[in-house]
């Protein structure tokens, strides 16, 4: 019986048995384990970077790798922006051409962008962060952190951004991080297996999260606090220097690439500033600040509002997805060619600065010189002249920049590629504090007086303060003003940006969920939501009020044929609990899924069943052996004890022929036409003897190790007691019908050595030819008769299982009735299990599972699971019982009465 065949295995356990039978396979084919590069390579990493510490290496591999990553994405990125504006200004200087040429690039980049992912990994289509919030919550997701995934990763985000689309890299580059880090630890588990450790792996994608956002943005530190307030409820203190050494190595590589191959003078901010340090603000802006921290909540709950609704009404509206549903490039290559319009600089794109990159953007919107005033620098008006037209002014040209950046950035989110939101919400943030900023210089040309000094207005510093409040609303983190540092070189605007950020994160807080808890209650991911502070009802919710009662579970003396019913009636159990006895279910344990599969298996798989055929065999052949030799000390004795002949008697040549004729016919049509020919591949050498007495039967598989071909219908054979030359031709049979069974590793290309033969007597081998090739056997196996396989299966499958071998968990998180909701969240957060048995004195109860808190939790933040509601359920449930019992008794009064 194959364990991939069995019929308790769901498709997810059959893949991952499959995988391991081809990596075990390809591993003995290789001799990966013994041969000297794999020495060599172990004792290369005990004696070096072993010694040095694993994780260390580890990280700052991750941090190396993840640094290249960026810079080479960022190279091709940049490669098809340029190659986009080459097109637009120097191939032709017709509009139309100069449109269609804007155009077609990147609706071709989305096109394959969109495919490609389609194809290889869909599990790359999106951010990655609310996936990696679930993952690191200790939920499972199915081929999220595969290298196919990463390819698909990697390869869609730099088609998606080099088409100039309104998108971001953050969240793609924290899921790219989090693929790298399980790679390197499945690399590394072969030389150190501390990596094995399912813990080590959750510690290690928390570091990887903070070298996602470190490499994108070059901000260690900003990364390593922006990942743990968006990845992560409760944080590991002993994460941290992980996080802060990966995203260290990995900033600083980046910014040393662009040193070494950019040809910059020296490691430099992304968006550098070069704002006044003497005075940067007057204490009267604060008031300003604030409230752009405040229009920025409003603004950043919106965004998010818009965001969901768009998503459920693109959903929702059948014509549309009738529509869209035809083929799968409609709705990209319709979005992008929208986008792309818009964006065309001889059309509207002149009033959203649509020939400039993201970057581009950023940093003149970061610029320290102010846009509306009348006497510029050549450079000044170089910039200004992508932010005014000859109609329109720099305000109206940053309200519509606003615009058209907030709605559209929403649409393409949508689109099936890989993408981020965070670079959208900070260009926008970054727009909103410009217009504030060249407002304010408007209102007072000369500064804000105070303490008799006269400041000027500085609105990059507003533009600045704008970026981080926004995008901090969205986000609902704070780290955001660190990233701002970090990416603009200066902290000369700390305090309005941290207020700015605090301010506008306690508003959306307030109305909204932060962008990515939103994208996982729109995927419906597995995530454990946060109970509302309002509810205080949650104190008075237990256990008992939502667990499940029927909980599925094994004992000590369960049979193997009763666990696999529940291991088949249950395949979404990825653990069962083990109890003394179903009388008395004191838990003992929980058991793997995987491994009760695999004690079964061990135990009626095909190895045992070879052993004990082999076994069976081996025994039969002492059997005959003994009788043989007790048949001729038998024969020896009666020689001995016979009266010697004066004559000598020989039998007619007619009795001899007639005697061979009567054993041949014992023997099938092969061994008959051996034994004709004169060719016996085991015992041909040796003379027969007819010694006539009986033994027991036995039936075993025949097979012939010498024989290059058989018949497709494999006999069995009966060995019988007789004669000794039936017996050694019992043997013959035995030992010449193995060929019928298959090799243990067959040549797929040769095929099995039991194919019938289309030429050739089916007696005598044939001889290779120069042109046939002969593979021969590398292992002979001997198994069962259909009938004896189905009779042991079922009399090993009736014995109770063994208990010792098994690896059990003697300390599964355990609960009691009376255990608060409260407490079961916290628990199930900080430590981040997916279920925990609910006892009472010791005996299994109920089991709680992060669905059920889940939608409990959900019901109690709705109002809808109160103490009330519990004790009116309750109160059903006795009031139905009661029902139930009183019909039995009338049910059972009224058959008494009918008897009698």
């Amino acid at each position: 019986m194959k364990r991939e065949d069995s019929g308790f295995l769901n498709e997810e356990e059959k893949k991952t048995i499959k995988q391991e039978i081809r990596w075990k396979s390809f591993q003995e084919l290789l001799g990966v384990r013994d041969n000297k590069f794999f020495k060599a390579s172990s004792w290369l990493w005990r004696n070096t970077f072993a010694r040095l510490g694993e994780d260390w290496v580890f990280l700052a591999l991750l941090g190396i790798i993840m640094a290249l990553l960026s810079y080479v994405m960022d190279k091709g990125i940049s490669m098809c922006t340029n190659s986009r504006v080459w097109l637009y200004r120097d191939l032709t200087n017709h509009p139309v051409a100069q449109y269609l040429a804007w155009v077609s690039l990147p609706v071709c980049l989305i096109l394959f962008s969109a495919g490609f992912v389609h194809l290889v990994a869909p599990q790359s289509i999106g951010s990655g962060i609310p996936e990696m919030k679930t993952i690191l919550r200790g939920v499972a997701l199915k081929e999220y952190l595969t290298f196919k995934t990463l390819v698909a990763k990697v390869i869609g985000l730099t088609a998606t951004l080099g088409s100039g689309m309104p998108l971001g890299k953050e969240g793609p580059f924290v899921h790219i991080a989090s693929i790298v880090s399980q790679l390197l630890s499945k690399i590394i588990t072969s030389f150190q297996s501390i990596y094995e450790n399912e813990s080590r792996n959750t510690e290690m994608l928390a570091a990887a999260c903070a070298v996602g956002v470190g490499a994108c943005f070059a901000a260690p530190v900003g990364g390593v606090l922006f990942s743990i307030e968006v990845t992560t409820t409760y944080f590991a203190v002993r994460n941290y220097w992980r996080g802060f050494f990966a995203a260290v190595c990995g900033a600083t590589v980046f910014r040393l690439l662009a040193v070494w191959f950019q040809k910059a003078d020296t490691v430099t901010a992304l968006f550098a500033t070069n704002f006044t340090a003497d005075f940067p603000f007057d204490p009267q802006e604060l008031f300003v600040f604030a409230l752009i921290g405040l229009v920025s909540g409003l603004g950043g709950a919106l965004y998010v509002w818009v965001h969901r609704k768009y998503v459920l009404f693109m959903r929702s509206n059948k014509r549309m997805n009738k529509f869209l549903q035809k083929n799968r490039f409609l709705y990209p290559g319709i979005v992008s060619l929208i986008v792309a319009t818009l964006s065309f600089p001889l059309g509207f794109g002149q009033f959203i600065a649509g020939e400039l990159s993201t970057h581009e953007q950023v940093h003149q919107l970061f610029s320290n010189f102010t846009w509306s005033k009348n006497e510029l620098t050549v450079e000044q008006a170089a910039i200004v002249s992508n932010w005014r037209t000859a109609g329109t002014n720099v305000f109206i040209n940053l309200i519509v920049y606003l615009l058209f950046t907030f709605f559209f950035s929403i649409v393409a989110s949508t689109i099936p590629v890989p993408s981020g939101i965070f670079i959208p919400v900070f260009k926008i943030g970054a727009a909103f504090g410009r217009l504030v900023g060249e407002a304010m210089h408007l209102w007072f040309p000369y500064g804000v007086r105070y303490g008799g000094k006269l400041a000027p207005i500085i609105p990059g510093g507003y533009s600045v303060v704008g970026a981080a409040a926004f995008s901090g609303a969205v986000t609902h983190t704070v780290s955001v003003g660190v990233i701002v540092f970090e990416m603009t070189g200066q902290i000369t605007h700390i305090v309005p940006v941290m207020i700015a950020s605090l301010v506008s994160n306690a508003v959306a807080a307030l109305l909204q969920p932060s962008m990515y808890d939103s994208i996982i209650l729109i995927k419906k991911l597995p995530y454990l939501p946060d109970l509302l502070p309002s509810g205080s009802g949650m104190y008075n919710i237990y256990v008992e009020d939502f667990m499940v009662r029927n909980v599925k579970f094994i004992w000590k003396g369960i049979s193997y044929q009763k666990l696999k019913e529940i291991l088949k009636a249950n395949k979404g159990l990825r653990s069962l609990p083990i109890v003394d006895s179903p009388e008395s279910p004191v838990l003992l344990g929980s058991v793997q899924r995987y491994e009760l599969i695999k004690m079964i298996d061990k135990h009626i798989g095909r190895e045992k069943r070879l052993e004990v055929a082999a076994k069976w065999m081996k025994e039969a052949e002492e059997k005959a052996r003994e009788e043989q030799e007790r048949l001729r000390r038998e024969a020896e004795e009666l020689q001995k004890t016979r009266r010697p002949s004066r004559f000598e008697v020989s039998p007619a040549p007619d009795i001899l022929k007639l005697r061979e004729r009567a054993n041949n016919e014992m023997l099938p049509p092969q061994a008959k036409k051996e034994t004709s020919t004169g060719f016996s591949p085991v015992f041909g050498t040796q003379p027969k003897k007819s010694i006539l007495k009986k033994t027991n039967s036995f039936t075993l598989k025949g097979f012939t190790p010498l024989s290059p071909h058989s018949p497709t219908h494999t006999p069995y054979t009966t060995i019988t007691g007789g004669t000794e030359s039936r017996i050694r031709s019992a043997f013959d049979i035995i030992f010449r019908k193995s060929a019928t069974l298959q090799d243990v590793t067959p040549d797929p290309e040769v095929g099995s050595i039991g194919t019938p033969s289309i030429s050739g007597t089916e007696g005598i081998p044939l001889t290779p030819g120069i042109s046939k090739k002969v593979q021969l056997p590398r292992e002979r196996v001997i198994d069962m008769s259909a009938e004896d396989q189905k009779a042991w299966e079922l009399e090993e499958m009736g014995k109770p299982i063994d208990v010792e071998n098994l690896h059990i968990d003697p300390a599964p998180f355990q609960l009691v009735e009376r255990t608060s909701i409260l407490k079961v969240h916290s628990l199930f957060s900080m430590v981040g299990i997916n279920h925990a048995y609910v006892t009472n004195v010791g005996k299994l109860v109920g089991v709680v599972a992060l669905k059920e808190l889940r939608q409990a939790i959900e019901n109690v933040n709705s109002g809808t699971l109160t103490p009330e509601s519990v004790k009116q359920k309750q109160e059903e449930e006795a009031k139905a019982l009661a029902q139930k019992e009183a019909e039995n008794g009338d049910r059972l009064t009224f058959l008494v009465v009918a008897k009698s």
